[in-house]
């Protein structure tokens, strides 16, 4: 059968490396799943990944993605996944794939599964014998996904195969099917049967789990959190993320509510702005970059999608050359290298609202690398500092004026998102302080591809 076509994923975050490490990344920081009662948070380390952005053979900047651990089916196969509020689906591998991208991932074996129901999209069984099966095409940035559907037990934590005592039975087909943990649901995968190599051959991470609201994904069935909410009331409906500024301490996605530990002040919660799109999208009051408002967002119709899967800030496409030219400063003399997230920029500020104001200064913007301006004629430099934005135009259920709010802003504030009440939540993080940083014991998170610590090299043109 021809594929069906969900929507695209947002997220730079299918960009990144997939050295084929993952038996690493598994075998350190599970969840004691049987010492942890119901009801009770549920925090996963994530591990970090540095992608280079290659420009004539070295690199000018870095993106980053960030994935825990999950496991699928009866008995749990391990995978990594990126946990993105960007897009609504579950996708890993599956064993039927054979090309390069998948043979460097753990792969799903169905055949290893008792609890896996080869479905359609639409959820109806699919018979034994049957020659062809429904399969859907994901677009993930520069590259594609193509796979086909089991419902399948998907938990946040490893249970024991065998001597635990199940804490639910769900409805399915008439009938009801265990699930081993109170972390645990049914849901709709996507097996991956094809991926192309760019730019999957990169990734650390096996595949992502989608968190977006319900109606992202091509079905009700296909959302973890909307199946997590309607089969299983041991965990709270929603989560919280924390992005960390120190590598030494691991970032964290948190089930079941979210962690105090990591705010700084009282949440400050928004409702989404047109939940029926499946995007923790918020309406912006106004933009302001260097206390001067921003015309284009002035109506008060601009928008922002909090966005976990997506490294940068995202800017409205129309804008992004005005918005450019906004942040650029010049260096005074030629400072040979130096990282320009340490020079002094024009502060954006988001203003969402009733008071509260999310607010982006040049080191969490900057592009690191500068550009060095030679004029041939006079023999004049000029060292430059830019920005690292991401054009966005995300099409017409959107609109042109939607902004991503990726890493810079989840840095600097610890988002949650309250899936039942279909709500946004933020306040300054609070980051690891010098007490926490000096008595951690080893590390229970990788750190991949991180570079040397040394100024950037800045890019020189010739005009």
């Amino acid at each position: 059968m021809s594929p069906l076509h969900a929507p695209a994923a947002s997220m730079f975050c299918l960009a990144a490396l997939w050295a084929a490490r993952p038996t690493d990344a598994l075998a350190r920081g599970k969840i004691d799943a049987d010492a942890r009662a119901p009801g009770e948070l549920l925090t996963i380390s994530l591990d970090k990944q540095y992608v280079p952005v290659m420009r004539n053979g070295r690199a000018v900047m870095y993106k980053t993605a960030y994935f825990g651990n999950i496991y699928v089916g009866t008995p749990a196969q391990p995978f990594t996944v990126v946990f993105d509020t960007g897009s609504g689906h579950f996708i890993i591998p599956s064993k039927k794939c054979e090309s390069e991208p998948c043979g460097l991932h753990r792969r799903y074996d169905r055949g290893a599964s008792s609890s896996a129901v080869d479905v359609d999209h639409d959820g109806n069984l699919v018979p034994a014998d049957a020659e062809e099966r429904d399969q859907v095409s994901v677009a993930f940035g520069t590259g594609d996904v193509v796979g086909e559907f089991a419902r399948e037990t998907t938990c946040l934590s490893l249970y024991p195969a065998s001597g635990t005592a199940s804490v639910n039975e769900v409805p399915e087909n008439g009938s009801s099917v265990t699930i081993p943990g109170a972390d645990c649901t049914r849901l709709r995968v996507v097996f991956a049967t094809e991926m192309t190599a760019e730019p999957f051959s990169d990734f650390e991470f096996d595949g992502v789990l989608g968190l977006g609201l319900e109606s992202l994904a091509l079905d009700p069935e296909f959302s973890f959190m909307g199946q997590m909410s309607r089969l299983n009331g041991f965990m709270d409906s929603s989560f919280g993320v924390f992005v960390s500024m120190d590598d030494r301490v691991p970032s964290e996605i948190t089930f079941g509510g979210y962690d105090s530990r990591r705010v700084a002040g009282e949440l400050q919660w928004m409702d989404v702005h047109k939940p029926e799109l499946g995007y923790w999208l918020l309406r912006i009051r106004n933009v302001t970059i260097g206390g001067e408002p921003l015309e284009m967002c002035q109506q008060g119709d601009c928008t922002a999608i909090a966005d976990t899967g997506t490294s940068l800030l995202g800017v409205p496409k129309q804008a992004a050359q005005h918005i450019h030219w906004l942040l650029a400063r010049n260096v005074d003399e030629d400072p040979g290298e130096m990282d320009c997230t340490s020079h002094p920029g024009p502060d954006i500020v988001f203003d969402l609202g009733g008071g509260f104001e999310i607010t982006l200064k040049a080191e969490d913007y900057s592009r690191p690398a500068g550009l060095r301006v030679i004029t041939n004629a006079t023999n004049e430099t000029q060292f430059i500092c830019r920005a690292q934005l991401l054009p966005v135009d995300e099409g017409p259920a959107l609109g042109d004026k939607a902004w991503i709010l990726g890493e810079p802003a989840l840095r600097k504030y610890y988002s949650a998102y309250d899936w039942g009440r279909s709500r946004l939540g933020f306040a300054p993080a609070a980051q690891p302080s010098t007490e926490e940083l000096s008595s951690r014991g080893p590390p229970t998170h990788r750190i991949v591809g991180r570079p040397a610590a040394e100024p950037p090299t800045p890019t020189t043109v010739y005009l």
